[in-house]
């Protein structure tokens, strides 16, 4: 149903790849769109318990398509932010459900932020980032001059934002931004075994604690203490704690269900 990425629902997973390949997968009209859809469905649907994001071919996403920004010279940027791109991080911060970042290749730009808004980010040794706005005379956007400084600091954020230097896997794990790099043959393997527990952890817990997460960015540890204590009650009252509960007390591996 889609022309630019492709959406598949298996084993409580949703996978979204990023489907132009012959461009790195850069970023224009039909896929930012396309992709808003995607993360819908995967919002909506029930059966979804985690979400994985990655690119066809060679590139996990190249930024935005600049032919379609020479070819529409008129155009406001800001308004392809706000309309285009700034949705779908939304969109991925909001979503209660975990989202993994299959980094099997570059990811710049644009593409860059897409794999910073997601909350883990499992990458191939050939893979590599950039903040690569600066080599084009522009600022970084889609969310990464608010996901980069909280995930490296500062001055190392500076630097990144205003060099554009290229950042290897190896680099972006020491540096905080990837949780894991594998061998690329080993990617799918490394993504399915971490999705694999997503499947089946406590999804409405995990839901909770990332916007716990989120709003801890810019929150006092006052008003963290007294969200957690609202979302503890929340938690305390599902489906899958009276299994955990249970299951601990009967000594056995818990199953949860999401709810």
């Amino acid at each position: 149903m889609y022309e630019t990425l492709i959406f598949e629902v298996a084993d409580s997973k949703a996978s979204i790849t990023l489907n132009r390949p012959d461009v790195y997968n850069a970023m224009n009209d039909s896929l930012r769109s396309e992709l808003q859809d995607a993360l819908k469905q995967a919002a909506r649907d029930k059966e979804v318990r985690v979400v994985i994001i990655t690119g066809a071919g060679k590139a996990f996403c190249s930024g935005q398509d600049l032919k379609e920004v020479l070819a529409n010279p008129d155009r406001s940027i800001a308004e392809s932010l706000r309309k285009g791109y700034n949705p779908i991080i939304l969109a991925m911060r909001k979503m209660a459900k975990p989202i993994i970042c299959r980094l099997n290749g570059i990811a710049a730009g644009a593409g860059c932020s897409l794999a910073l808004a997601c909350d883990l980010i499992i990458a191939a040794e050939e893979a590599a980032m950039t903040e690569i706005f600066i080599n084009i005379g522009l600022v970084l956007d889609s969310g990464s001059s608010f996901f980069l400084p909280r995930l490296v600091g500062s001055a190392r954020a500076f630097e990144l934002a205003t060099t554009g230097r290229k950042i290897s896997a190896k680099e972006g794990y020491e540096l905080g931004i990837i949780n894991k790099v594998v061998p690329m043959e080993q990617l799918t393997d490394a993504v399915n075994s971490l999705t694999n527990y997503y499947a089946g952890a406590p999804t409405h817990a995990i839901g909770l604690m990332k916007k716990m997460l989120n709003k801890s960015y810019y929150s006092d540890l006052e008003t963290m203490l007294e969200y957690e204590a609202y979302y503890q009650e929340i938690a305390a009252s599902s489906t899958d704690n009276k299994e955990g509960v249970k299951a601990f007390l009967e000594k056995r591996k818990p199953i949860f269900i999401g709810n």
